[in-house]
């Protein structure tokens, strides 16, 4: 991992930094490249045209590490009335929640009674929840609340980074329940002894967990804006007789858009990850470490005090 992606991660975590970027007009213009506004009506206004594209959304209010069981309790409410709002638009929009943001760091028991509320509204909405994951510290737990919330409704699926050592394992014990699975490289600084330092080693172990979930006949997100991870997705389906209607590719709002229109002209099935919210700052950083070449301009603006 390069020395300014290490800092661009260290930088989403500094409460410093983060009050002074989020008073920046310049860096707020900057991060709506990465979202389409800060209020819910925003991201729904994005999802008429992704549909008008060809493309489905996944909703996200962006926030984590909540500090209360009464904002955990916000953040429920704000999806149970988020998936009312789409049930006419099931399959083509969905939600995504972290499990810090229903309140794991407070209680895990309460955590996982707000998200078997979310599952039971997708349930019965006919809608889907996917897990995101976190750092590294909180991968077991988030597991076991996958588990739980689909022992009741089915209709729940979690993300896993390849970055990380464990991760092909975690998927093939996920893949026998059956669960949806989203795979991504993973946007969080964790130390070598649990996460692939080498980005070729990260790629290989995207690769082989890629292969294992197209082969398990369940439908999954590949998430990716690689375009060699795009093209061994492809050649991998093409080579085993696996349709584009057996997988969707899932990509950023605002990242390589010319490919996400690229691969729906193409007969894929795209869906986009939509965030919106106050709390955008970490998120922000997170996407900056992932194209480090691209921020130089907004350091240097950072730095003027």
């Amino acid at each position: 991992m390069g020395l300014l992606r290490r800092a661009l991660l260290a930088g989403s975590q500094s409460r410093w930094l983060r009050e002074r970027a989020m008073r920046r007009p310049f860096v707020r213009r900057a991060v709506s490249r990465f979202m389409p506004g800060e209020d819910v009506s925003d991201a729904l206004a994005a999802t008429v045209s992704l549909r008008r594209a060809g493309m489905g959304a996944v909703l996200t209010r962006l926030g984590e590490n909540v500090a209360t069981e009464a904002e955990a309790d916000a953040v429920a409410a704000h999806y149970l009335e988020l998936l009312e709002r789409v049930k006419d638009e099931s399959g083509t929009v969905e939600i995504s929640v972290k499990p810090t943001q229903l309140g794991l760091d407070l209680d895990e028991g309460r955590c996982a009674e707000r998200l078997l509320a979310l599952a039971a509204r997708a349930q019965s909405t006919g809608n889907f929840v996917w897990i995101d994951m976190e750092q590294t510290a909180y991968t077991d737990a988030t597991l076991r609340l996958v588990r739980q919330a689909r022992a009741r409704h089915p209709r729940v699926g979690v993300c896993l980074q390849s970055y990380l050592r464990r991760t092909y394992a975690d998927a093939q014990e996920l893949v026998k329940l059956p669960a949806r699975i989203r795979i991504c490289k993973g946007a969080y600084n964790e130390p070598p002894e649990v996460a692939f330092p080498d980005k070729k080693d990260v790629d290989a172990n995207y690769v082989k967990v890629m292969q294992l979930l197209l082969s398990s006949g369940t439908y999954h997100g590949i998430a990716t804006h690689d375009p060699k991870m795009i093209d061994a997705t492809v050649d991998f389906a093409t080579r085993e007789g696996i349709g584009k209607e057996k997988f969707e590719f899932q990509m950023l709002y605002g990242v390589r858009r010319d490919l996400q229109r690229q691969l729906a002209r193409d007969g894929f099935n795209v869906r986009i990850y939509v965030p919106y919210g106050k709390h955008w700052y970490p998120y922000f950083m997170r996407r900056l470490a992932e194209r480090p070449a691209n921020v130089w301009f907004v350091l240097k603006n950072l730095a003027k005090g």
